[in-house]
């Protein structure tokens, strides 16, 4: 007697594209995501530049103006706004209503809709990031990054470490307010280590020490580094790989399709 073995179909690949497709149009139609992770870095942005003391060459900041040290760290905040937000976000919400079980009775796979969604955050990072950098050279006459292939290195440590513990949300959030909760708890006190409320080089010394072993804090670190010409230290690349490695293994040991 021979076993027959039913096996599902499988979507075609182009499929991918069509969903990639569809979640940038919800993306669009829902812009919050867009205004925040954009609007508010470059709003910020301006309101830096405008500030006359801002652009005065400070000795305790290493003769660099608090504008030019808060570059780096917006670009930081509006990476970390996005992985936080509006990546674990989308998929808690089709987690919670049912959108990811009833996808696995299709013949498409239910983690593209996890990649179509880092696509579509990524791009959104990648804007962003490319807006801050713009004005800040075109409209504040700052130099342009000095290294910019370290630069990029640096950056997509950046990502794929909030991209790991952006997942590792999603996958522990069993609601979108659960989401929100832990988000709230993991954004807020990284802001604070990343300087964004005041310069991690005037705060204590044992802060400092903390601070560049916090993703943001290594990140910023890394890209002010590159914005002046400089390879990064080993040390903050090491952070921002192991919480990557670490987070991006939580996500997926923990991560539920229903």
């Amino acid at each position: 007697m021979t076993a027959l073995t039913l096996t599902r179909p499988r979507a075609p690949r182009a499929a991918f594209a069509h969903i990639v497709l569809n979640e940038a149009r919800l993306a669009w139609r829902q812009p919050a995501g867009m205004i925040a992770g954009a609007g508010i870095a470059v709003l910020l942005l301006v309101i830096f530049g405008e500030i006359p003391a801002f652009q005065k060459p400070s000795s305790s900041l290493g003769g660099y103006s608090p504008f030019d040290v808060y570059i780096p760290i917006l670009m930081c905040f509006s990476v970390a706004l996005i992985a936080f937000t509006y990546l674990p976000g989308p998929l808690v919400s089709y987690r919670e209503l049912g959108i990811l079980r009833r996808l696995s009775t299709t013949p498409v796979p239910a983690y593209w809709v996890l990649a179509a969604q880092m696509i579509v955050q990524a791009f959104l990072m990648a804007v962003t990031l490319v807006l801050v950098v713009t004005v800040s050279i075109v409209f504040f006459g700052i130099t342009a990054p000095k290294n910019p292939a370290a630069m990029v290195l640096a950056i997509a440590l950046c990502v794929a470490a909030l991209f790991a513990i952006g997942l590792s949300i999603a996958a522990l959030a069993r609601t979108a307010g659960a989401a929100r909760g832990l988000m709230a708890a993991a954004l807020y006190p990284m802001l604070f280590f990343s300087g964004l409320y005041f310069p991690v080089q005037l705060m204590p010394t044992v802060i400092q020490d903390i601070s560049k072993y916090t993703p943001l804090g290594a990140a910023v670190q890394a890209i002010g580094d590159t914005w002046v010409g400089q390879f990064p230290p080993t040390q903050p690349l090491l952070v921002l790989a192991g919480y990557a490695v670490v987070f991006g293994f939580l996500a997926k040991r923990y991560f539920r399709w229903e």
